[in-house]
C-alpha cells in the first residue's frame, strides 16, 4: 500500500485498471505485470475467500510496475472490509452503497480510531505486526474508498454520498444500475442517471469510473468524463483470447479444405 493510488483519485487523474474473478495468483500477477494502475479483486460475486485475496494481493504486490490491488467486498460489512485491508491492499470497493448513512459507515470501518471504528492487529498490511505503529500512523491517509452506484436511490443520493469525507471515488456500476431500473443491459437507457452520477461526483471534485468490455465502450466512457475505468476482467480476456484462437483455426482448415479440394480436382492450387 502506498498514497500514490489514493493522491492520484483525489487528484482526478486518468487511471486504468482490470478486474481480477479467476481468483488465482499467477493470473493476478500478470494482469499486473502489464502495468495497470490498479487491478480490483472480486470477492461480491467471485468465489473468492480471503486466504484467496491475500495470496493475489502478493502476486500483484510481487509484479514489477505500479499496480495496486483493491478488493470488491461483498457487501458493506464492517467485518468484510477490516478483514479486506488487513490482507495489505491499498483498498476496497463497497457495492450497492445508497445513503450517506452508509457511506459514512464504509470510511469509518475502512478507518483506525479515532476518526473510525477498524480494529487494530498485527497482519499483512503491517508485516505481521512488525511495522504496526507506521502502518497505524498513515493508514487512514493512504487506505482507497470507493463506493459503488448501482441503484436508482444510489443516484438519487449520489450529490451527498461524492461530499461524504473519506470516500475517494464513485464507481458506476452499469450492470446493476440497468437493473435497478428495469432496463437491464440498456445502458443508453440509462444515460441520463450515468450523467447525473458524473456530475454529482464532479460537484464534489470526487473521482467516478466504471466497467468497460469493449473498445467502443472504453471510448464512450472517457468521452462521457469518466475519471477511470476498469477495462475488462480477467475471465473476459480468456474468453476472448480462446474465441479468437477457434476463430483463427476455423478460417485456417476452412481455407485448406478450399485449397485441397481444388488439388482433388486437378486445379492448380496456387
Amino acid at each position: 500500500m502506498s498514497e500514490r493510488l489514493k493522491q492520484a483519485l483525489l487528484d482526478r487523474d486518468s487511471l486504468v485498471g482490470t478486474w481480477l474473478t479467476v481468483g488465482h495468483p499467477a493470473v493476478a500477477e500478470l494482469q499486473a505485470e502489464l502495468g495497470f494502475d490498479f487491478a480490483v479483486v472480486d470477492a461480491e460475486h467471485a468465489p473468492t475467500s480471503v486466504e484467496t485475496v491475500a495470496e493475489m494481493a502478493r502476486a500483484v504486490d510481487a509484479a514489477d510496475g505500479p499496480t495496486e490491488p483493491l478488493v470488491r467486498v461483498a457487501d458493506d460489512d464492517p467485518a468484510r472490509i477490516k478483514r479486506a485491508l488487513d490482507t495489505g491492499v491499498s483498498g476496497v470497493v463497497v457495492p450497492m452503497v445508497e445513503t450517506v448513512e452508509q457511506a459514512r459507515d464504509v470510511v469509518d470501518a475502512a478507518r483506525y480510531p479515532p476518526e473510525g471504528v477498524r480494529g487494530v492487529a498485527g497482519t499483512r498490511a503491517s508485516s505481521y505486526g512488525l511495522d504496526l505503529d507506521d502502518y497505524f500512523e498513515r493508514a487512514n491517509d493512504e487506505v482507497v474508498v470507493v463506493v459503488q452506484i448501482e441503484t436508482a436511490a444510489g443516484v438519487e443520493n449520489a450529490c451527498a454520498i461524492a461530499d461524504v469525507d473519506g470516500v475517494d471515488a464513485l464507481f458506476v456500476g452499469p450492470a446493476d444500475l440497468s437493473a435497478s431500473l428495469g432496463a437491464f443491459g440498456d445502458v443508453d437507457a440509462i444515460d441520463t442517471e450515468i450523467s447525473a452520477v458524473l456530475d454529482a461526483g464532479h460537484a464534489a471534485d470526487t473521482a467516478v469510473g466504471t466497467i468497460a468490455f469493449e473498445a467502443d465502450e472504453v471510448a464512450r466512457w472517457a468521452d462521457a468524463g469518466f475519471d477511470f475505468q476498469a477495462v475488462g476482467t480477467d475471465a473476459d480476456y480468456l474468453a476472448r483470447g480462446g474465441q479468437d484462437a477457434l476463430d483463427a483455426y476455423a478460417d485456417a482448415t476452412e481455407s485448406a479444405d478450399g485449397r485441397n479440394a481444388g488439388t482433388d480436382r486437378g486445379e492448380d492450387p496456387r
